[in-house]
């Protein structure tokens, strides 16, 4: 099966450039379009007693964001449509820029190794929300 357009949901971290690098080889022989999205860390997550410098944290947060997400496109070593930082629950976020702008298949890490974690994951949200194909790929640090 082919895919036009495909959804890779990214954090932070190291293991995000695996998902992107599946994407692309799944991507690459029919030229599809790749959107990446990522979640935006909210920083009253981290100290409700911070309010005076959560502005502050705000931008760092932004822009430690921002420069991950140009590393990984540059590193993709194939075009990206687009990227969407998301705030709020991930897998209303993916539903939603799948409807709006048609993407066929959606790519996911999951870190969860045992059977009992792996079925409360957060993928497992994401996959009975999607009206889409969902690729879950297992992550380990490289």
């Amino acid at each position: 099966m082919s895919y036009s357009h495909i959804l890779v949901s990214v954090s932070v971290s190291p293991e995000s450039h695996q998902l992107v690098a599946k994407a692309v080889a799944i991507a690459r022989p029919t030229q599809a379009r790749i959107t990446v999205v990522t979640l935006m860390a909210e920083p009253e997550m981290y100290n409700q007693l911070a309010a005076p410098m959560l502005e502050d944290i705000r931008g760092v947060l932004q822009e430690e964001t921002r420069q991950f997400l140009e590393d990984l496109i540059t590193r993709a070593e194939y075009p990206i449509a687009q990227t969407v930082c998301a705030t709020g629950e991930l897998s209303e976020q993916i539903s939603d820029i799948c409807q709006k702008q048609n993407i066929d298949l959606v790519i996911c890490g999951n870190h969860n190794q045992s059977f009992f974690s792996r079925a409360a994951c957060s993928a497992k949200t994401i996959i009975n929300n999607a009206q889409v194909d969902v690729l879950l790929i297992p992550l380990s640090a490289e």
